[in-house]
């Protein structure tokens, strides 16, 4: 499977990868874990004796794009190890065994084996909510706690496909700098101009746009988790959610006040919610995961 529509998109979009990756602020190394569905690509900083936070992007989107107002400040408190899914944007490439029934829990087993790391937490964005969720229920004894931006519970009933349809087209079909701007601000809330006024994220995000082959992805069927599944997950996880995010405006947010999870809310906020109010996010997610300095928060 391509991840890229073409030579020239790639080669641009690593380009300002790596440019964003300079905007970290932070020293970093990376890496690549060899998995059964091919190599995953790996972003460590903080040091290494520090509580461990895996960090987990959305589709159409990556980890040095999703973490960069982020990670300098989270690498005080933590190991960081953010991951490019496999068949997302990024760095990671899968195999041919990607398509022959791929297994996210068995790839994150992988992927946390091949850098020999337990007992993690786990944050993620949108898509990214919904990895460590389902891993949380699936492998409980690896993951301590969750924090899921812009992402609501993954339960049944819900239609994710007509959602991505409805926020993104036609914009995305057409993707010029005038559209280009358009979605942000369908995305985004009152601080688009966190994504608008970064040259170096607008330009790469213009690439993803361009160039992201989304078939990639196809691979990534949405499981929904049970009520009881859901309920587990209550007192291990905090959900930060923009009251303007179309993803949760489209049932999201109900969905979360009715399964009772541990969910804050944030006026004039949309869907890049870790991008527009960085430094309140940066600092809830702290303080609800612990740092080891001080007790971790039963709930904010």
């Amino acid at each position: 499977m391509k991840i890229y529509r073409s030579k020239k998109a790639e080669e641009h979009l690593l380009i300002t990868y790596d440019q964003l990756l300079g905007m970290w602020g932070v020293n970093y190394e990376e890496c690549d874990i060899q998995t059964r569905y091919g190599s995953t690509h790996v972003i460590l900083c903080g040091e290494s004796e520090k509580p461990i936070l895996v960090l987990f992007h959305g589709v159409g989107d990556d980890s040095a794009m999703m973490w960069v107002y982020n990670a300098k400040y989270l690498a005080e408190h933590f190991r960081i190890i953010a991951i490019d899914t496999m068949g997302g944007p990024g760095k990671s490439r899968p195999n041919s065994e990607y398509g022959k029934g791929f297994d996210r829990a068995i790839w994150i087993d992988e992927v946390l084996d091949g850098l020999a790391v337990d007992d993690v937490s786990m944050a993620g964005t949108s898509n990214g909510a919904y990895l460590i969720q389902y891993y949380a229920v699936a492998r409980p004894e690896r993951v301590k706690r969750i924090v899921c931006l812009a992402g609501s519970v993954p339960a049944s009933g819900g239609n994710v496909m007509k959602v991505m349809f409805r926020i993104f087209l036609p914009e995305a079909l057409f993707p010029t700098k005038r559209n280009i701007e358009r979605l942000v601000h369908k995305l985004l809330g009152a601080n688009s101009d966190a994504f608008l006024k970064n040259d170096n994220l607008m330009e790469h995000f213009k690439w993803l746009l361009k160039g992201f082959n989304n078939m990639a992805m196809s691979y990534h069927k949405f499981i929904p988790l049970s009520d009881h599944q859901i309920a587990s997950l209550r007192d291990k996880s905090l959900y930060l959610i923009g009251e303007e995010d179309p993803f949760a405006q489209m049932g999201g947010k109900e969905a979360l006040i009715r399964y009772g999870m541990n969910v804050r809310f944030f006026e004039q906020v949309g869907h890049g919610i870790n991008h527009e109010i960085a430094n309140e996010i940066n600092t809830m997610m702290i303080e609800y995961l612990g740092d080891g300095n001080h007790t971790p928060l039963a709930s904010i």
